[in-house]
């Protein structure tokens, strides 16, 4: 009984050990692992910081590593931001709430500045040549003798008809996400807004715009 009593134990102690062996292995691995990720982590958030300083134009880009630099923790930080900003919890951001939901990043949007009275004009001068019926919107049968589809790759391809090119040239001034086919003139006005903001010389603008649509 006695030799059982010794053997049973000896078994017991030897298993133990195997196991606290077998634990520590997988201690070791883990904390290496972590110890790794943690490591990389760090090293990607240092190269974030160092792009920052130097200096980054491209909002997307500036955003992006703003997140980086806050580490795996940053996208769902800017994530949770997003959800407090929600005020009508109908997960979606107004400009409003986008503007309050970025600031924290670094971010600052800045509205675009009016256009002067004579870009204004012009922009208003190429919109009336457009709407050749007069009913104060542009759309497809406005565009008709105006614009010149034939000189489109797409449509020299033969992948476009005339109307798909129309549509697509009529997409680029329609409101974002709301696309109808009909340019109003607040919606032609906000597109060179945005055109203007980017030019500073009034001489180039009156160029481009007079080139563009052939203005007298």
């Amino acid at each position: 009984y006695v030799t059982c009593r010794i053997c049973y134990v000896s078994h017991m102690l030897r298993v133990a050990y195997v196991l606290n062996f077998t634990t520590l292995l997988y201690t070791i691995k883990f904390e290496t692992s972590m110890a790794s990720t943690e490591r990389h982590e760090r090293e990607m958030a240092q190269k974030a910081s160092r792009a920052l300083q130097q200096g980054v134009k491209d909002p997307i880009e500036m955003l992006r590593l703003q997140c980086l630099a806050r580490g795996a923790s940053g996208i769902k930080g800017l994530g949770r931001a997003f959800r407090i900003m929600d005020d009508d919890s109908n997960k979606k951001l107004d400009m409003s709430e986008f503007k309050k939901g970025i600031s924290d990043y670094g971010l600052v949007l800045e509205d675009v500045p009016p256009m002067s009275k004579s870009r204004r004009s012009l922009v208003l001068k190429a919109f009336n040549k457009l709407d050749k019926t007069g009913d104060g919107v542009i759309t497809v049968d406005d565009l008709k003798g105006v614009y010149d589809v034939t000189k489109h790759p797409k449509f020299i391809s033969g992948e476009w008809s005339e109307k798909k090119v129309f549509e697509t040239f009529l997409a680029s001034f329609d409101t974002p996400n709301e696309a109808d086919g009909i340019v109003t003139s607040e919606e032609f006005q906000n597109y060179y807004s945005g055109v203007s903001a980017s030019i500073d010389n009034d001489a180039y603008f009156d160029l481009m715009m007079r080139t563009s649509w052939k203005l007298s």
